[in-house]
């Protein structure tokens, strides 16, 4: 039987709680991006079938926005009551992102409430689509505001810190730190890659079930070609994290890599087994890739692990994340190509369909990319361990010494198996009731006359 400690438990609720509400978190900041894009089409092409996609997309997107909500509430909840030490310290230099990332998200409601009930209200459809700019504004806000603060857990700045009380406090410098740039860009280009891959598999499924009508090529067109250019920007973005890592947070990067001795011409590791004597067996080697991700230069010197103290050292598991990730996003990327020269294949045969197994690799894209949404986010964490604030505190000094927590683990994890099993049930409903072959005869965009 696990003996009971407060940090373990802690963690262990924290690390649930943020894995469960980046879904919805992910969903949140992207999917608005698609809706914009989707109507915008609509008005511009006059084609009402995207216009449509717009429609249903918001239907959706309110659901995972109310779930939003209650897992949001419980991580702010569980910063006080769980790690009660470290808001003590850093709770004074983050509170301006914090606010902000609360008003962020009110601004952000507000005109999601203005949006969704202004549908076929104005003469002019544009003015409805210009509504849609403050919501991705504030979702994309909300994302950048509560970014920054972990990026401030791994490169605080802006302040003194004099026994346990933190002074000469400067809220902007802690603000745009040196992990801002590359963390919040990187959360959201991941955001908008992530949601257009969870749309495409939607679209997907319903291809391979026998829904042929156009409605769904085009939704499937707009999201993959979306996801292409996302993906491209995230393994862009991705490369300058990694450079960043190197400067500010090389024992990361070398745990990440299971490089342990500081050279030149370092090697990428991908995959492999670590041996007791710190050998890699099986895994796949890239010489001088290493040095490139790091600095841009094959012949660059990266920081091995061995000259990092052992009680700074990052887990090593790290390393797997680090890969699904790549290896995710690199396949993603390769996926939207393939659909793309299928497509014009498909095209040229005039109407020819596009293959099954490509249909359910795009199916399985969904779930994949939000895979390396959590993996990207625990590697972020696992990677800063064993600090809470990296060079100030350490994890076990910032948690609780309460007890009861495994109490509030188990509730709370019975409070997002309720909510999983719910918002699942409602959207399922949601859509196969009013079906988009339903809606498009009741709106007279096909046969019937419009309500």
């Amino acid at each position: 039987m696990m003996t009971y400690d407060p940090v373990v438990y802690s963690r262990i609720l924290t690390g649930l709680t943020l894995g469960f509400h980046i879904i919805f978190a992910t969903i949140g900041v992207g999917v608005p991006v698609m809706i914009a894009i989707a109507e915008f089409l609509g008005i511009k092409l006059k084609d009402p079938y995207y216009t449509l996609l717009a429609r249903r997309w918001a239907r959706g997107f309110v659901i995972t926005v109310a779930v939003g909500v209650v897992t949001g509430t419980s991580i702010g909840l569980q910063l006080n009551l769980l790690w009660p030490s470290f808001m003590q310290i850093a709770g004074q230099a983050i509170a301006l992102p914090l606010f902000l990332e609360t008003f962020a998200f009110f601004f952000e409601a507000i005109f999601l409430g203005i949006y969704l009930y202004t549908w076929d209200r104005f003469r002019n459809p544009w003015t409805h689509f210009s509504l849609a700019l403050p919501v991705i504004i504030g979702s994309s806000a909300s994302a950048f505001f509560i970014t920054v603060v972990n990026a401030f857990m791994n490169t605080p700045q802006g302040f003194k810190l004099s026994g346990r009380t933190i002074v000469d406090i400067d809220p902007l410098v802690a603000m745009f730190n040196p992990a801002t740039p590359t963390k919040t860009a990187h959360v959201l280009s991941s955001a908008y890659m992530t949601s257009a891959f969870v749309l495409a598999a939607a679209a997907a499924v319903s291809l391979l079930a026998g829904r042929k009508h156009i409605y769904y090529r085009k939704a499937l067109k707009l999201t993959m070609l979306a996801g292409l250019i996302f993906s491209l920007l995230t393994a862009f973005i991705g490369d300058l994290s990694g450079k960043f890592l190197a400067e500010y947070q090389p024992e990361k990067l070398a745990a990440a890599e299971w490089h342990f001795e500081t050279t030149a011409r370092a090697s990428l590791v991908v995959g492999g087994v670590l041996t007791e004597n710190q050998e890699v067996r099986y895994g796949l080697k890239l010489p001088y890739a290493l040095s490139i991700l790091a600095f841009g230069k094959p012949n660059a010197v990266v920081t091995g692990l061995n000259d990092i103290p052992a009680d700074e050292r990052p887990p090593l598991y790290i390393h797997y994340l680090f890969d699904i990730m790549v290896v995710i996003g690199s396949l993603l990327i390769v996926l939207c190509i393939g659909y793309i020269l299928f497509s014009r294949k498909a095209r040229a045969a005039k109407g020819q369909a596009l293959p099954r197994w490509l249909l359910r690799c795009i199916a399985a894209s969904g779930p994949l990319a939000m895979l390396a949404i959590e993996c990207g986010w625990i590697f972020a964490e696992a990677g800063r361990q064993p600090w809470i604030l990296r060079g100030y505190m350490r994890t076990e000094h910032g948690a609780t010494t309460a007890a009861h927590v495994d109490w509030m683990l188990l509730l709370f994890s019975l409070l997002y198996m309720l909510l999983a099993v719910t918002v699942w049930a409602v959207l399922r409903k949601l859509f196969r009731t009013n079906t988009a072959e339903q809606e498009m005869i009741s709106r007279g965009i096909e046969g019937g006359k419009p309500r």
